[in-house]
């Protein structure tokens, strides 16, 4: 073994200045090791808030108006519109109630909507509710750019035409309707979610600790689809502008999906009218 001694000083000046390199030494492994030890703890804390925050996605429960086509206005009030001639059926048998109000764009295959509470509602709602129900009908799916549309009360929709019962899916409106023309077709993809205060929100099931000691974020996991009046008059910052174009609805899902971060693409899928997209 070599041993590199300076001439200039003396033995035991030599074995001073070995020791002190010695100890150097043991301090900066002991730093290091220190810290190791912190990045190795911060790694364990990000893996499991990474944990945290797939598992609570995948508990995160759908309300019963998802399987259907819904938004909620501007002022609060529930939509929602049959994806099938089935489900036109059943939000009609089921949910449509006095005081409810009935949307149908004024074209051969499309959705019924129904506002509920629409009735009392202010006029910006009914707009919103008509441009909904223009967006999900054939006319989106041919590229048109607007539609006319009715609404009608819950006593002026029967399924009965007195020879019989009409098909699935369709209803014999009677009496006077509101009309809205010329409603634009336009929709927005907006994400719900927000940031509250932890003492409030260890409980909930959507919530997963951030980095923040004193925050969670509460991720409702819902990607709304929704008429763009409504999108506009909510004031909503992330969101995107959807109109009938050129891009299949499956492409359009995924960019959807991507550009606004949300994970689910059938989804999207399941939540868009059928035709093609522009996305804005």
């Amino acid at each position: 073994m070599e041993v590199e001694l300076d001439y200039t000083k003396s033995a035991q000046q030599n074995a001073e200045a070995y020791f002190e390199r010695a100890k150097s030494s043991e301090r900066k492994r002991d730093g290091a090791e220190r810290a190791a030890g912190r990045l190795e703890q911060q790694l364990s804390r990000l893996e499991k808030e990474s944990v945290v925050r797939k598992e609570v996605r995948k508990k995160r429960e759908s309300e019963w108006y998802e399987k259907f086509y819904w938004f909620f206005t501007s002022t609060g009030l529930l939509a929602i519109g049959g994806r099938s001639a089935q489900q036109n059926e059943e939000v009609v048998a089921k949910y449509f109630q006095h005081g409810d109000l009935f949307f149908h764009a004024s074209i051969f295959g499309a959705s019924v909507v129904i506002l509920k509470k629409g009735e009392g509602a202010p006029q910006q709602a009914r707009d919103e509710a008509a441009q909904f129900a223009a967006c999900f009908s054939k006319a989106w799916e041919t590229g048109q750019s607007s539609v006319d549309v009715f609404a009608a009360k819950h006593g002026q929709v029967s399924k009965s035409e007195g020879k019989g019962y009409l098909a699935t899916g369709s209803f014999l409106i009677s009496g006077e309707r509101e009309w809205h023309k010329g409603v634009r077709l336009e929709l927005a993809a907006a994400v719900e979610e927000s940031t509250v205060s932890l003492q409030k929100q260890m409980g909930s099931q959507y919530a997963y600790i951030s980095l923040s000691p004193l925050e969670v974020h509460v991720d409702t996991g819902r990607l709304a689809i929704m008429p763009f009046t409504a999108y506009a008059a909510s004031g909503k910052a992330k969101g995107l502008r959807l109109l009938p174009g050129k891009t299949k609805k499956s492409d359009a899902a995924k960019q959807i999906a991507k550009r606004l971060g949300y994970g689910d693409v059938d989804y999207i899928m399941q939540h868009l009218p059928p035709g093609g997209f522009e996305i804005g």
